[in-house]
């Protein structure tokens, strides 16, 4: 301890000695080369005095220099001769061998750009010329605090926009490919990829893309540090972003593929976090058919950390999806929800065939741009009895091909079958309508029609005679379709073989939860495989049905060929009666038995697989693939907090409003469930998440959604905790205002409870009540704010916390407004001799002061007639000129003084009303009070009400 008043001895001595005798802590004003203005006794100029502290042996002296040299700039900056000298010296100080004189040089450089950008007329290129040099070769300087601070700077610089092009391609890009080469030192690599990954947005895309890219790809491969690659892989929504869509899939989207598959568990974890933001930059196409393959990996990881990020992607990565044309909502630029026109409605409405279908362009699943128009209720069965009807004999044997051609249609088939060019939804059936609309394609969405191929099923004709050749074309081209067909089988063998090396680990509870998010993902692709298949092969009937005799006769020979194949094997003497006629009507009752029988027996086998699936029917849907949305429901599974995240249902309530959104309010079905069950979770978290965004979710799903399916949950909320209370008050107009008139009046005497809170401590609540009871009056008319929120207004105004008082009086002078604005002066009346009973005559001062508060605040806004006012207020306001507390006379003198004599009613001449006023003004400024006598006299300038000042005084 003996050492520590020594060692500050030692450097006041210093100090003392070379002019800092004035610098110290409490001198944050002075600046800190103020010593270089001091005459010494050296006899130097202070130019010559600058330089011998810069070059001094001490240390603390150069460090001081280094600190103050934006003030130096500004002191030299007047002379040119001089600022050039100075740059010498930060150029030559620039090289100090002590490592905290040039990491406090380089902390001041962007300040110094900045003023040097400011005063660029005297020296236009001070900066590139002497201080960048200094910058980038911090960069690889050998200290690492002075490189940190040398990156640091530069990326002030580049956000600065103070960095010239022509030095970012030729000396900033070049260091750093530099260090991030396969042969450089670790240390330096990773710095460099970082600084590379921060600076990259703020580039031009032409100069990240054919400079930093290429490395930035190399570096995503690197297999001498992890480190590198979880750079790479946590910044990479950044660089996918600066690099535009193209780049992005042409280069980007395979390594993102390398790094969501490497071995350690980190690199997955950060891919699994920056999903979205590489989803964004992607085309639709791209998103639907390899991203989200890629993320059902993600999700089903053997690691839980990777599921735990996965998981809490799953909705962001779900929004990227969202189309406003099929949500019909847009986002605007303040973040609010807005409907979108109706001009497509419109055209819709002009152009929609007779039988009332939905009408999807089949391009509007790939594209963004593309509008959706869709009808949710059309779905008839009506509508589906005609296609019924009109579907030609060619579905006889749609059973059975699935049946026995495996490698045609594969069970793997997942949700990137759904890109461009596929249809929409497995069960959904396309025909062409015959109302005068030709090409027009019509969808018919039915629960019942969803994957049951049974329905599709018709006798075979009579007739079966087919020519031979007819029969090999139509052999041939069924092997195409398998051919083609078969190329989509990877996703499907990707998970079996997941599965199968998962079996030895089966007594890990994670490897179970593991095995039942793959099963479930198998299960999802094998519907959306299975419906595809059927799906293209309705679209081939449809194509036929416009020539009725051609589709008879080809919709046959494709049953007869495809069950010809299938019985080939069982069933040898099938073959032989193809070409012999005689056996025609034997074989004719015999295929219409066997196709009975086995349709039954595919039927049960697909219901014993599978049974929760004519439950989850109504889960289905076109915009997104369904393993991502099947997975996302999942979410609240209570096995999921036990495996996964304990907060999984949190995120889940977190970003239901942007999933719901991406669906669109045709598509609720789907959410409608699982909301329900957020909202009835026995976490307080998830229910509060619930209640701040009800209000968002309402004007996603429209007022008929909103009064079903939310109101109930919405009365729920009131009920609950204020914990959850408090985010359903905050937007509490936003939702009413959503409702209907008759379901917005059942919530007067409801808002009532708000009142009440579990703890009277927790001010805050009532006080935002007050604040939403302000905006809520526009909601009602006259009478029910009469009967019902007067009431809660006056309870409000006598709250034992100021703050909640305070704004209460400013919702008293919101319903005068009210009253007055809407012609029920009867009722304005019946309040202000309320007003006057409760307040004026008060027995407690604070009520005799807000009654002059609330008087104040009527004339300032101007919510009664002027008549009515001095009438029914302003005797009342006058009499309080006598109140024995100071407290209510200094309001008097302020609301007389800055307002009501402020007004053009009472300067007129001759007003009878003026001289009362004047003479209390006069009365008040001989109060023996100073304060009231200072504000009876005083005219302030601000003429709004300064409610600090009335706190402090009472």
């Amino acid at each position: 301890m003996a050492g520590i008043p020594l060692y500050f001895v030692d450097l006041q001595d210093d100090l003392d000695d070379f002019g800092f005798e004035d610098y110290g802590p409490d001198c944050d004003s002075m600046r800190i080369t103020a010593f270089l203005d001091i005459p010494g006794q050296d006899n130097l100029t202070p130019l010559a005095r600058l330089e011998k502290y810069a070059f001094s042996d001490n240390i603390f002296n150069r460090q001081i220099i280094a600190r103050g040299l934006l003030d130096v700039f500004r002191d030299f900056s007047n002379n040119e001769e001089d600022f050039l000298t100075v740059m010498e010296i930060v150029v030559r100080l620039s090289e100090d061998a002590e490592p905290t004189v040039r990491t406090e040089l380089m902390e001041q450089i962007p300040p110094i750009a900045i003023f040097l950008q400011e005063s660029r007329p005297k020296f236009p290129t001070a900066f590139f010329e002497y201080l960048m040099p200094i910058v980038v070769r911090y960069l690889t300087d050998v200290n690492n605090q002075v490189r940190k601070a040398g990156q640091e700077a530069l990326l002030i610089l580049l956000e600065q926009d103070l960095v010239a092009q022509s030095d970012i391609e030729n000396k900033v890009c070049p260091i750093l490919l530099d260090l991030s080469a396969p042969d450089s030192d670790d240390e330096y690599k990773v710095e460099a990829v970082n600084i590379i990954c921060k600076m990259a947005s703020m580039l031009s895309r032409t100069t990240v893309e054919h400079m930093l890219l290429p490395r930035f790809c190399e570096l995503c491969s690197d297999g001498k540090l992890f480190q590198v690659r979880k750079i790479c892989a946590a910044n990479f929504g950044d660089i996918c972003n600066a690099v535009g869509q193209e780049a992005t899939e042409r280069l980007l989207i395979p390594k993102f593929f390398e790094l969501c598959s490497d071995s350690v568990w980190g690199m997955r974890k950060a891919c699994a976090e920056c999903f979205m933001a590489v989803s964004y930059t992607t085309s639709p196409e791209v998103r639907r058919s390899k991203l989200s393959p890629l993320f059902i990996s993600l999700i089903s990881d053997t690691c839980r950390w990777v599921r735990q990020a996965a998981f809490q992607s799953l909705g962001p990565f779900i929004s990227t999806f969202a189309n406003p044309s099929s949500a019909g909502l847009y986002i605007r630029e303040d973040g609010t929800l807005s409907i979108r026109p109706s001009m497509q409605d419109v055209n819709s409405n002009t152009c929609q065939p007779s039988n009332n279908v939905t009408s999807v362009s089949s391009s509007t699943l790939s594209s963004s741009e593309q509008p959706m128009e869709i009808k949710p209720e059309s779905s008839t069965e009506e509508s589906s009895a005609e296609v019924n009807t009109k579907l030609s004999a060619d579905n006889l044997s749609k059973d059975t091909q699935e049946e026995s051609s495996d490698c045609c249609t594969n069970p793997g088939e997942d949700a990137s079958r759904l890109s461009q060019g596929d249809r929409v939804a497995a069960g959904v059936t396309e025909v062409t309508t015959d109302s005068g609309f030709p090409g027009t394609n019509s969808r018919l969405q039915s629960a019942e029609d969803v994957f049951n191929t049974f329905l599709y099923w018709r006798p075979p004709l009579p007739d079966i005679s087919r020519d031979l050749e007819l029969l090999q074309f139509k052999t041939e081209k069924h092997k195409d379709s398998c051919s083609v067909s078969c190329n989509n089988c990877v996703a499907s063998s990707e998970i079996k073989k997941v599965l199968e090396s998962l079996q030895e680990h089966m007594d890990d509870p994670d490897v179970q939860a593991q095995v039942q998010v793959l099963s479930a993902a198998l299960r999802a692709a094998q519907f959306d495989s299975v419906g595809d298949y059927e799906t293209k092969k309705v679209e081939e009937s449809s194509d036929k049905i416009q020539n009725k005799t051609i589709a008879d006769e080809t919709a046959v020979s494709d049953a007869t060929c495809n069950k010809v194949e299938e019985n080939a094997p069982s069933s040898p003497a099938s073959q032989d009666s193809i070409s012999d006629q005689s056996t025609t009507s034997v074989l004719e009752s015999t295929d219409s038995e066997e196709q009975h029988r086995e349709t039954s027996v595919f039927l049960k086998k697909e219901q014993e697989n599978n049974p929760p699936f004519e439950d989850d029917k109504s889960k289905l849907q076109d915009i997104i693939p369904q393993p991502l949305l099947d997975q996302y429901l999942s979410m609240t599974d209570p096995a999921r907090a036990q495996t996964v995240d304990t907060e999984i249902a949190k995120h889940c309530a977190y970003s239901l409003p942007g999933v719901a959104l991406t669906l669109g309010r045709q598509n609720w079905h789907c959410l409608k469930d699982t909301y329900e069950t957020l909202a009835s979770d026995v976490q307080w978290k998830v229910r509060r998440t619930l209640a701040f965004s009800i209000h968002e979710l309402a004007v996603i799903l429209g007022d008929q959604l909103t009064a079903a399916d939310l109101v109930p949950i919405f009365n729920g909320f009131l009920k609950d905790l204020d914990e959850v209370r408090i985010g359903v008050l905050k937007h509490l107009y936003d939702f009413l205002k959503l409702l209907h008139v008759d379901k917005r009046r059942e919530y007067l005497y409801q808002l009532q409870e708000f009142v009440v809170t579990d703890n009277s401590r927790n001010w805050r609540f009532r006080y935002e009540l007050a604040e939403q009871l302000i905006l809520i009056l526009e909601l009602y008319n006259p009478n029910d704010v009469y009967d019902y929120l007067r009431h809660i207004a006056l309870t409000l105004c006598s709250d034992k916390v100021s703050e909640v008082r305070w704004i209460s009086f400013k919702l008293v002078v919101a319903i005068l407004q009210k009253f007055y604005a809407n012609n029920a002066n009867a009722l304005g009346l019946n309040f202000i001799n309320e007003l006057v009973v409760r307040f004026r005559h008060c027995s407690k001062w604070v009520g005799r002061q807000a009654f002059a508060f609330i008087c104040q605040a009527v004339v300032e806004e101007e919510c009664m007639p002027v008549d009515q006012f001095v009438e029914h207020l302003l005797p009342s306001l006058l009499s309080l000129a006598s109140d024995p507390v100071p407290n209510v006379r200094v309001l008097l003198a302020k609301a007389l003084r800055q307002t009501l004599l402020e007004k053009a009613y009472f300067k007129s001449v001759g007003n009878p009303h003026l001289e009362a006023a004047e003479e209390t003004i006069l009365a008040l400024q001989s109060d023996r009070d100073q304060d009231v006598s200072f504000f009876a006299t005083v005219k302030l300038k601000q003429g709004n009400m300064d409610n600090t000042t009335i706190e402090k005084q009472n």
